[in-house]
């Protein structure tokens, strides 16, 4: 039987802060009353700041799947084709959900263990003369390999291509935890949920969206009725919903926007990098590889570590859970039994990342798994640093 609190590191869903919980414990109110359209007002008004877009952003009671469908059925028809790279499991996900809806993908092939490659998106774009190319996906932060694609620098390939695809961006593991900008970047279409930056349970999705992809969702053929953007914006104006919307959620989105604001997002976004730093420096220090192999696409929100040969990590992982009460993520699909992932996310502090630090250093001796014992002292002396301002560690030690 296990004493104290559940360590849950994965990477989503990340845990739920106890403001948050009480937020979310209120009587339902009549979702047509005017206490009800301030309330919607108020967490449409402060979704846009932590997407950073002054455009609408669309709440729907599902899961970022669901927001996935949104984003495809409101700016594409039936035959498009499309650009999409294999960054990992939930770009592999979204290329099948595409091929559902009769979306023709084009799918560079990748090795899952960097993110999207700016330049193959720009000869991609270049070799389409014909402009049959409706819409660039990317998966900002690929939640199985922890890559981060670097979304300005494929947003410039597409400029530089001249190209007028849109950018449809899968935010749903980095949105609130790493910085990301929907207008600066000229994205078209933002996707993502609640339960991983906006520190949520699941039930929450999400689509920002640009006025070039209003006007797409104006003239594409595809059937929707659920996630039409244009029956959401109707009443959201006022801050209602055209069907019962998820008020509790609503409560808890309220309390978890007011949170990220009240630290600012640019110490949010260093806090990730600086916690992400110190666990790639523990996982180096014990000797093992991070799955990520670009330096600057590490990814702020978990760390994916590979085994070593003759070491299953879903293994290891049970042990972790059965001796230290923690959860850590498991490999998916490609890299199942290969790789644990620590998440790092959300309300996650420096000392919450030593506890899961010491129990994977702890796990690794149970498991026999070699090892340089250590890494959590490592960690330990990078976190004590001061940071400057808004400065991270991170952009000192990213190769450590």
């Amino acid at each position: 039987m296990h004493q104290g609190r559940h360590f849950l590191q994965i990477p989503g869903p990340s845990p739920v802060p106890e403001r948050v919980l009480r937020a979310m414990d209120m009587p339902v109110i009549d979702h047509r009353s005017a206490e009800f359209g301030e309330l919607g007002r108020t967490v449409l008004e402060g979704s846009q700041r932590i997407f950073q877009t002054k455009g609408p952003v669309i709440i729907f009671p599902s899961s970022g799947t669901g927001a996935w469908e949104a984003a495809i059925v409101n700016t594409l028809s039936p035959g498009d084709k499309v650009l999409m790279v294999e960054t990992g499991h939930f770009a592999t996900l979204w290329r099948q959900m595409a091929g559902r809806f009769g979306i023709e993908v084009d799918f560079v092939p990748g090795d899952w263990r960097r993110g999207a490659d700016p330049a193959e998106v720009e000869a991609k774009l270049t070799e389409d003369k014909a402009r049959a190319i409706k819409a660039v996906m990317v998966v900002h932060n690929e939640t199985s390999t922890g890559a981060t694609s670097r979304i300005a620098e494929i947003r410039a390939a597409i400029d530089r291509a001249a190209h007028p695809a849109l950018l449809m961006v899968d935010t749903i593991s980095s949105l609130g935890s790493v910085d990301y900008r929907h207008d600066e970047w000229k994205v078209d279409v933002s996707v993502s949920c609640s339960q991983k930056g906006f520190m949520l349970p699941p039930g929450l999705g999400f689509n920002a969206i640009s006025e070039k992809a209003r006007a797409a969702a104006k003239t594409n053929k595809m059937p929707r009725s659920y996630f039409d953007w244009e029956e959401m914006l109707k009443p959201n104006a006022n801050g209602f919903f055209p069907y019962t919307p998820a008020t509790n959620l609503l409560y808890g989105l309220r309390e978890a926007i007011a949170m990220l604001l009240e630290e600012g997002l640019d110490n949010v976004f260093a806090r990730h990098q600086r916690l992400a730093a110190a666990t790639r420096a523990a996982v180096n220090h014990w000797g093992l590889e991070v799955l990520c192999q670009e330096p600057s696409e590490f990814s702020p929100v978990l760390t994916a570590v590979l085994m070593p040969p003759g070491h299953d990590a879903d293994q290891f992982r049970k042990i972790v859970l059965e001796n230290y009460n923690m959860s850590l993520g498991s490999g998916l699909s490609k890299v199942a039994g290969k790789v644990f992932r620590i998440g790092h996310l959300g309300e996650c502090n420096a000392l919450t990342l030593l506890g899961a630090l010491t129990g994977v250093e702890m796990g690794l001796s149970v498991a026999g798994v070699p090892h340089r014992s250590g890494g959590v002292d490592v960690a330990m002396k990078l976190l004590e640093q001061r940071p400057q301002g808004n400065a991270s560690p991170h952009l000192k030690v990213v190769g450590t």
